[in-house]
């Protein structure tokens, strides 16, 4: 019984690509990305950065590339993490070959500011060689002078108006294994150039709101810009720029995804922002919850509500529902019925073990129906 959006988000269509095994685009799930902040030569440092990441639900890791060492530390970092890593490059080609030679399994890159068009041709032959995709990565910060010039200031369209000219030369080199962003740090001008760039290509775009700030306004402007887009059915893979530790990012951008329906994964706690009349200390509850119920990926929703006036409506449409009641009684609902009562004390010891043992049985019943589509499909 998973808590269901009232509205169901139509996604623009889009060709599909690859990064590594991930696919992006097309009818492919909408992935979360985050990048790494350590020095990418401090292998063990960026890989323990990715596993933490990794831990999150991160699908896909951008790592910086800057230099000859860091492009070739990816070849370590690479064989010791899960995800895909994409490499961040500016300007320098010899660094994406590096890249792709290290393992990379996508480049970001702007192949107009790498140089001539036969160096644009090297880079493209060592991405085929290596079964390596590209993003092109637009940012309001730092666009072309010409345009700049053409329109005064950064807008959606000298945005769009860049990633079409970038994203020419590969097609002009008959490569199409790329995805394209046009961020900005402000949400109106972002969100207007992914608008008009999706109505004038059909590919895989990633979304993010660049420079979005800390993490609680970070948070909250990524959510008004990405959730625009998101509703809208724009995007196919996602980052959620914080000055905050990459986890950070991740866990934000699987909130967004699971709020609007779009992916589910973990426990989706629906909580009250309690009040006077509340049974037990919501607030407290809650927070105790989602520390330790984050290791739990098997989607499932738990509904927290400090008293009777939404506690049981609430519970209707959630896995696992606890409602505050009187004399430090609460009642725990199951699948949406009431089941039984508990004690403050030891309620939040009690929910967990529900959580647990309910998330075993969601997920043994996914890998059957996993399974069984298997089988139908061979």
């Amino acid at each position: 019984m998973s808590y269901r959006p009232y509205q169901q988000i139509q996604r623009r269509k889009s060709r599909q690509i690859f990064v590594g095994r991930v696919p992006v685009g097309g009818d492919a799930p909408i992935t979360v990305q985050t990048m790494t902040n350590t020095p990418t030569t401090d292998v063990a440092a960026t890989v323990a950065q990715i596993q933490r990441a990794e831990r999150a639900g991160v699908d896909i890791v951008r790592v910086s590339c800057p230099d000859r060492e860091s492009a070739l530390a990816l070849k370590d970092i690479v064989r010791q993490v899960e995800v895909p890593v994409v490499a961040d490059i500016h300007f320098h080609y010899k660094r994406a070959i590096e890249a792709a030679q290290s393992g990379a399994a996508c480049l970001r890159i702007n192949p107009g500011n790498i140089g001539s068009q036969e160096r644009v041709r090297e880079v493209i032959k060592a991405a085929r060689d290596h079964n390596v995709s590209m993003r092109i990565g637009v940012n309001a910060g730092s666009l072309e002078r010409h345009l700049l010039e053409k329109y005064g200031e950064p807008n959606p369209e000298a945005l769009v108006e860049s990633a079409l000219e970038h994203a020419k030369i590969l097609q002009d080199n008959d490569f199409h294994e790329f995805k394209i962003s046009v961020k900005a740090s402000d949400v109106f001008l972002a969100v207007a150039a992914y608008q008009q760039l999706a109505e004038v290509c059909d590919h895989p775009l990633h979304i993010g709101i660049t420079e979005a700030g800390g993490k609680r306004t970070g948070t909250v402007k990524s959510a008004i810009g990405l959730g625009n887009l998101l509703w809208a059915g724009i995007g196919d893979t996602l980052r959620v720029s914080l000055s905050a530790e990459p986890e950070e990012e991740v866990h934000v951008g699987w909130e967004m995804l699971k709020s609007l329906g779009i992916r589910h994964r973990g426990v989706k706690i629906i909580s009250c922002p309690s009040c006077a009349r509340q049974g037990f200390n919501v607030i407290e509850t809650v927070s105790m919850l989602e520390e330790r119920l984050a290791h739990i990926e098997t989607p499932l929703s738990l509904s927290i509500i400090g008293c009777v006036v939404n506690g049981p409506g609430e519970a209707l449409m959630t896995d696992i529902g606890l409602t505050g009641g009187g004399n430090a009684r609460h009642m725990v609902y199951n699948a949406g019925k009431t089941d039984h009562t508990v004690d403050g004390q030891s309620m939040v010891e009690h929910i967990i073990a529900l959580v647990e043992a309910k998330a075993k049985i969601i997920q043994a019943e996914i890998d059957a129906q996993k399974v069984l589509a298997k089988q139908a499909a061979e």
